[in-house]
């Protein structure tokens, strides 16, 4: 069974027995404690510990999740993989473990033809903890599960929480034996891999407390409302009913993991190795396509960097295999003809995905050049140095600066005779991850200070927020924050977080920054900060308290500054127009990927090639104010999400919609956008859109910045002002400015030629008079003089004397220079000289204390006052003498 017939299957399954399908969410997660969704309930999380009502009583999905905290094993072992899907089925409230052990049993062996999976029911193993005894009777009542093959285990295994206060609850898992070849009898605790788990069952029926790791917190009691929360892997499943004896042998991963072999010339299951980088390969690969297809874009940090690395380990996982011509596009389109069958998005996607892709190697490769020049210098050093290995330093500095992998510097190193401490640097790395999960806790304990809002949230339900209807509300205050928890009263010159029954604030999402204002009663104000959701349903105010004192349960005005909501109107709306000019200009595949909008001004990304050219600038200008001009109107409309994307509505790839969905267009069907920002009511109303800038964000990303409304009109009259200033300076009508300034320019660089010759040829000149003059001492003939300009200009200097210097006789030319507060020397010597037994780097270091480096031939030195640069150079003959 193909994988996405395993996975229709499911969604029909529970349909039937009234589940609501809902489509999976983006991996990217608006979850401030996550990069991407690791798991199938993160999406519905808020409905899971009850901090928003669900929308349905049951509901079933097939989850994208990526795991990428031990992405160094990916390929090692073949139980696990970067990417998976988990199907899920969810009650919030409805039913329990009767009838979520009844689906499951029934899915699983209902025969093929009557729609189940048709798993051999004496083959099916079930966990259950040591404590359900309901669980146990259920398996053995429900499906006739023997008792030897129920089998309890304790709370590392089978008891689960989020690793917070909140929901928790038991668990129960299924287990498949695949059969005697691939181990020992005896059950999941004896071999996992003989007996593969393929559906965890989750019943969340108690509330923890605090306290650290599987079971050291307190249980609290019963949940008001117990609810249901499973996942049942796809891959695993597919695994099973493919006969295959792994997730990179199924339909989806084996066609990418053979074209890769076939490439590189090598036959999967020949060799430990060559496999372990084909499954690299095969899995980073599908991965790669599922972040770029949800609008992650390769960069330097947070989720680009894991797209970044991910691509990066691939590509150099196929030159391990002796394959290195670009190769990421042709394995992607493998893929995506692979996974279209479940997610289809992908296809009207694969221009971007493959363009960014191309991009990300291209760059990969620049930086493999760059990184072999920064190690073969690290490695000149260590053996001129006597060193026979490479420091830790030095290998994790070429990881982590030049995305060097390490196993490269190893190999290459090794090629050249030196080795590499790799005890120390996987030392270095340790420290890296540990500060890396240190941040991901920070994120998480970020998360968990939202527990003071809690007992707001459940004791005065969602704020009803207004900020789509009104500029000001007559509100209350309902709760006060201070940096350690609830407090009664703010005073005056006090920052505070402020939670009120009803608000017309706009808080900062899909990218719009969030509104500033007041709250004032008649003898106290405070001025609107920051406004953020910590919860779904509540609004958070950040307050300074200006004047008075504020008290929970006041009675106050809220008041958004109508200017700053103007212009942050104009600036949204002007991001919906200007993302569908790009469009219409540089076609579907120009999809944003990020945006942020303020008042007055606006930044959108998307994924280019190459900068956009000046003509393709001015036509997406003219397209964005043309619209402006036609007065297009701006309505909002409610709807499905499937209507939306049946009306080709464009969703943002990091957010996550509830059922109904807000969709905004701008002239109807030329922009169509889902949104919950405030809009303009006219495209007019927007005033202007001025470009300000355009650059690059990442390989194959571009941004584009731009002003709307009075700061439009302010850039467009600072240029003007700057055009006449300019016309004034040399003279010229607006007109001939482009002509006389290119003129000009050529004049300069004629002139900085001219320069430049007289300049080398004063100092070759310079450089033989020198030559001539040297002093001989010891049969050395050696040169010593100053010169302005620097390290480079003395670098320069003692090269060109060195190498004027007869060959056949030692000689050594020492140049010294002021830089900055202090005194450069560089020293250079001729193979003569070499071969007689002096070393630049070693004579450098004997002159300055120990201060410099560099190779036998040509060294440097620096940390000497000006003032003793003369003595220093004087000692150069005595120096040489005593060598």
């Amino acid at each position: 069974m193909r994988t996405a017939d395993i996975r229709s299957r499911f969604l029909g399954f529970f349909a039937e027995r009234g589940h609501t399908v809902v489509p999976s969410a983006p991996l990217p997660t608006p979850d401030p404690t996550l990069l991407f969704v690791n798991a199938g309930m993160v999406p519905f999380k808020p409905y899971l510990t009850g901090e928003v009502a669900a929308p349905w009583p049951r509901a079933a999905s097939v989850q994208k999740c990526v795991r990428t905290l031990d992405i160094e094993e990916v390929g090692r072992t073949t139980r696990h993989g970067s990417f998976f899907q988990m199907n899920g089925n969810f009650s919030f409230g409805d039913y329990f473990k009767e009838e979520a052990i009844a689906f499951a049993w029934q899915l699983s062996t209902t025969p093929v033809t009557q729609g189940g999976y048709g798993l051999d029911p004496d083959r099916i193993w079930a966990t259950v903890h040591h404590t359900d005894d309901e669980a146990r009777a259920l398996w053995r009542r429900v499906a006739g599960l023997p008792d030897e093959r129920i089998v309890a285990r304790g709370d590392e295994d089978n008891f689960w929480s989020m690793g917070v206060p909140g929901p928790c609850g038991p668990c129960s898992e299924l287990y498949y034996d695949r059969g005697p070849k691939l181990g020992r009898a005896g059950g999941p605790t004896v071999d996992e891999d003989r007996y593969m788990e393929f559906w965890n069952l989750v019943f969340m029926q108690y509330e923890r407390g605090a306290g650290a790791g599987k079971s050291g917190y307190p249980i609290l009691g019963e949940l008001p409302r117990r609810n249901i929360d499973t996942g049942m892997g796809l891959e695993r499943m597919a695994t099973l009913l493919q006969g295959v004896g792994n997730l990179y042998e199924i339909d989806e991963t084996r066609p990418v993991l053979d074209y890769a072999a076939a490439l590189a010339g090598v036959r999967y299951g020949a060799h430990r190795e060559s496999d372990v980088r084909l499954r690299v390969v095969a899995d980073h690969v599908r991965t790669g396509l599922m972040l770029l297809a949800d609008g992650t874009a390769p960069g330097n940090e947070g989720r680009g960097y894991v797209l970044r690395r991910i691509l990066r380990r691939a590509v150099r996982s196929m030159r391990q295999l002796g394959y290195e011509d670009p190769v990421l596009t042709d394995l992607l389109t493998v893929a995506g003809e692979c996974m279209a069958p479940s997610y289809p998005e992908i296809e009207a996607a694969y221009d971007r995905i493959a363009d960014q892709a191309s991009a990300e190697e291209s760059a990969f490769r620049t930086t493999l050049r760059q990184g072999t020049t920064v190690l073969d210098t690290a490695v000149s050093q260590a053996k001129t140095e006597g060193n026979s290995r490479l420091p830790a330093a030095q290998a994790f500095l070429l990881h982590d600066t030049y995305g060097f992998p390490i196993d490269l510097t190893l190999e290459m190193a090794a090629e050249q005779g030196v080795d590499v401490d790799r005890e120390g640097f996987t030392a270095l790395m340790a420290e890296q991850r540990e500060r890396a999960r240190a941040d991901a806790r920070a994120r998480k304990s970020g998360g968990t200070q939202t527990a003071a809002l809690r007992p707001v949230l459940d004791a005065h339900g969602p704020t009803d927020w207004r900020a789509w209807d009104t500029l000001a509300t007559d509100s209350r205050i309902l709760a006060l924050l201070g940096p350690t928890g609830p407090v009664p009263v703010a005073r005056q010159g006090e920052i505070v977080t402020a939670v009120l029954d009803r608000t017309p604030f706009y808080a900062e999402s899909g990218g719009q920054e969030s509104d500033a204002g007041h709250l004032t009663s008649p003898a106290n104000e405070a001025e609107v900060l920051d406004v953020q959701r910590p919860l779904p349903g509540l609004i958070a105010h950040q307050i300074r308290v200006t004047a008075g004192d504020l008290a929970v349960g006041d009675e106050i005005h809220a008041a958004v500054d109508p200017e700053w909501r103007l212009g942050a109107r104009q600036a949204h709306s002007g991001t919906h127009v200007l993302h569908a000019a790009l469009r219409q200009v540089l076609g579907p595949g120009a999809l944003q990927s990020g945006s942020y909008n303020r008042p007055g001004h606006l930044r959108l990304d998307f994924p280019l090639r190459g900068a956009l050219s000046g003509a393709a600038r001015s036509e997406v200008e003219e397209v964005a104010n043309q619209v402006l001009r036609r007065d297009l109107s701006v309505g909002v409309r409610w709807m499905t999400l499937p209507e939306a994307r049946e009306l080709g509505a464009l969703a943002l790839f990091d957010e996550t919609y509830g059922e109904k969905v807000r969709v905004v267009e701008i002239g109807g069907a030329w922009s169509r956008e889902l949104c919950g920002g405030t809009h303009v009511e006219h495209a007019s109303q927007i005033g202007v859109v001025t470009l300000t800038s355009e650059s690059s964000v990442g390989a194959g990303m571009r941004r584009l910045e731009a002003a709307v409304g009075v700061e439009g009109f302010r850039h467009l009259a600072r240029e003007r002002d700057l055009v006449s200033r300019i016309g004034e300076s040399i003279q010229a009508p607006r007109a001939e400015l482009p002509d006389r300034i290119a003129a000009l320019l050529d004049r300069l660089k004629s002139s900085d030629r001219e320069n430049q010759r007289l300049r080398d040829e004063a100092g070759r000149a310079r450089a033989a008079e020198l030559a001539a003059s040297a002093e001989e001492v010891s049969g050395v003939r050696i040169v010593t003089a100053t010169v302005d300009g620097g390290s480079d200009a003395a670098r320069a200097l003692a090269i060109a004397v060195r190498d004027l210097l007869p060959s056949e006789r030692p000689g050594v030319a020492v140049i010294g220079t002021a830089a900055g507060s202090g005194a450069v020397i560089v020293m250079a010597v001729n193979t003569s000289a070499r071969k007689a037994g002096h070393h630049a780097s070693e004579l450098v270091k004997r002159l300055l204390e120990g201060r410099g480096g560099g190779s036998a031939e040509l060294a440097q030195g620096g940390g000497l006052p000006v003032d003793r640069l003369a003595e220093t150079l004087a000692a150069v003959p005595a120096l040489i003498a005593g060598a």
